[in-house]
């Protein structure tokens, strides 16, 4: 369980910084396609995290249920903490479909009508699954509002048995550092998104990012082989259907 670190007053939030480092024009053009498959992780995580959500911490109560001390006491504080959580992720859910987007992620992070934001859950509700939960979805709200610095903190504060989400997190790390610029620490991100999960949709996803990161930084031979582990682990997947153009190109490179 990940240990959370404390970020002030109850209900503070500091006002994201909306500005982006602008960069030359190749590696930009990379970035607008690593931005493009990057929504498509959060439409994903918008659709799904509520069952993510309940998957998780039905799990680890049904685990910790057995013990004297868990059942009561870590388990009514998980039970609160998803009540007070549902809140926040309603307003993240919205803002995913809003056009007052900004305002709506702020409202998720610092609650709302008498309820907790993510980052009340994270201080009053560490150790259990709606905090682990809570900081992956602050993170993923500031990413939205392109604060990529703070959603890079929260992000790693994220740790979670679910393999999926550890991946959606290492992955949206190493966009929020392709944003900034920051492309050697955005392909070890997308390096960790792939070492964590072997699964058809973020595995061809991030070899894909890592590929694209690599040849941009003249490391060729390295995004040769994430091209053709794509096409010969994922031939189905989206980004296969791209791939072949890429290899030809670098294999044509001297």
């Amino acid at each position: 369980m990940a240990t959370y670190k404390k970020r002030g007053a109850k209900k503070s939030l500091t006002k994201p910084d909306l500005s982006v480092q602008e960069t030359d024009s190749a590696t930009a053009e990379v970035f607008e396609t690593l931005d493009t498959s990057a929504s498509k992780a959060e439409d994903f995580v918008a659709k799904y995290q509520n069952i993510i959500l309940t998957v998780i911490v039905v799990v680890t109560i049904g685990i910790l249920g057995s013990l004297g001390y868990q059942s009561y006491v870590v388990e009514p504080a998980s039970k609160e903490a998803v009540s007070e959580l549902n809140q926040a992720q309603y307003y993240f859910n919205l803002a995913v479909n809003s056009q007052e987007t900004d305002s709506l992620y702020a409202r998720s992070i610092r609650g709302g009508e008498g309820k907790y934001g993510f980052d009340d859950i994270i201080e009053n509700y560490g150790g259990t699954p709606a905090a682990d939960l809570a900081s992956y979805s602050a993170g993923m709200a500031y990413f939205n509002m392109n604060d990529f610095n703070t959603a890079i903190d929260y992000l790693k504060d994220f740790s979670s048995d679910d393999i999926l989400l550890s991946a959606l997190a290492k992955g949206a790390i190493g966009d929020s550092y392709a944003q900034l610029g920051d492309t050697d620490q955005a392909l070890n991100y997308y390096e960790k998104a792939i070492d964590a999960s072997q699964n058809n949709y973020t595995s061809p996803k991030y070899l894909f990012k890592a590929a694209l990161l690599s040849s941009t930084l003249a490391k060729n031979s390295k995004a040769l082989s994430y091209f053709k582990l794509i096409k010969s682990d994922f031939p189905n997947s989206e980004e296969a259907a791209q791939v072949d153009i890429q290899i030809g190109r670098l294999e044509n490179i001297k």
